[in-house]
């Protein structure tokens, strides 16, 4: 049967779960999370495989840049994936459109499933060795105010963390913002016409096998390709795709983010800046005597980012810290 649902573990539902399970699955994007298992994706189908909760070793995100990223000469801008290990190592990729769809799938296995790591090893064992380094790293000898300081800004960030979403979406909104307003709308009315033409090189290949004219098969495969390859992009302009749209997403989050922090007294940051990345970095500064105060630590950090462009070669580690909090700072202009 074309919809039949593949397993993909070891283990399997009997046919009477699989189908509650999955009728009653949380969907995010082209996935979704059953009370018994994990729905994944093909190419072309929703949730076309499942791979009961026993089976997974791990679940996480991965996100691939196309050239140019965050500078807005890629087309493409970035491509997330959520990536499953389980049976022992075996790994299956899902592509998705929205980044937030991936986070939202992840937060719900993270409340439903703690067990599961959702991390990868590689990450594990580098915030592991990181870990490591802070602890043995001698600092300078801090005064009494600065000590103050730090415990203030780890009070804050155990407080940010304990609603991720919100931080995630201003992270998330900003990076499509800048990479909205770097980018050069041509690329998405040249992705639009290339849709186009592959729609219309579609039909004329069905008509051609219908009337068997010769060579349909192949404008037919290559229309579909091109639709599929530019639809999964994140490229068309779009009801989601838009200025006026990601603007006002930049902003829900903005307000979502100021809300959260009106039950915290005098937070540190800025809600537009109120990332653990950024506390992170702020609690550095002062640690390494560079500062005493969280306002000269914000702004010391504002002065590090601005210095970190393109010619400038960093850690796997570093660089992600950096990708997850400046887009927000370079929204709004460091102000």
């Amino acid at each position: 049967m074309f919809t039949y649902t593949i397993p993909l573990g070891k283990e399997t539902l009997t046919p009477n779960d699989l189908k509650m399970d999955k009728s009653a699955c949380r969907k995010y994007g082209p996935c979704g999370t059953g009370e018994k298992a994990l729905y994944l994706n093909s190419f072309y189908l929703d949730r076309r495989y499942y791979i009961p909760f026993s089976c997974i070793q791990r679940v996480f995100k991965r996100v691939a840049m196309s050239k140019g990223g965050f500078t807005g000469k890629g087309i493409f801008a970035t491509l997330p994936y959520l990536v499953v290990i389980y049976d022992g190592g075996k790994e299956k990729q899902c592509l998705f459109k929205h980044e937030e769809h991936v986070d939202k799938l992840l937060e719900d296995i993270r409340r439903y499933h703690p067990g599961i790591p959702l991390l990868s090893e590689a990450v594990e064992k580098k915030l592991a060795k990181r870990a490591q380094e802070e602890a043995a790293r001698i600092r300078p000898a801090l005064s009494k105010e600065a000590q103050q300081q730090v415990h203030r800004l780890i009070k804050a960030r155990d407080y940010l963390e304990e609603r991720p979403m919100l931080f995630q979406a201003l992270s998330r909104s900003a990076k499509a913002k800048r990479v909205n307003e770097r980018s050069n709308p041509a690329y998405r009315w040249a992705a639009l016409a290339i849709v186009l033409l592959g729609a219309a090189a579609a039909l004329y290949g069905v008509y051609a096998i219908l009337t068997k004219a010769g060579f349909g098969i192949y404008f037919t495969l290559f229309g579909l390709a091109a639709i599929f390859l530019f639809a999964s992009a994140n490229v068309l302009p779009t009801g989601r795709n838009n200025r006026r749209f990601i603007d006002r997403q930049w902003q829900e989050a903005c307000e979502n983010m100021e809300h959260f922090l009106k039950g915290y007294a005098k937070f540190p940051l800025p809600a537009r800046y109120a990332h653990p990345v950024t506390l992170t970095r702020m609690i550095r500064v002062i640690e390494d005597a560079r500062a005493v105060t969280a306002e000269e630590a914000l702004h010391l950090v504002k002065e590090d980012l601005k210095k970190l462009n393109a010619s400038v070669t960093v850690e796997q580690e570093e660089y992600d810290e950096i990708m997850s909090i400046k887009p927000m700072f370079l929204v709004e202009d460091y102000r």
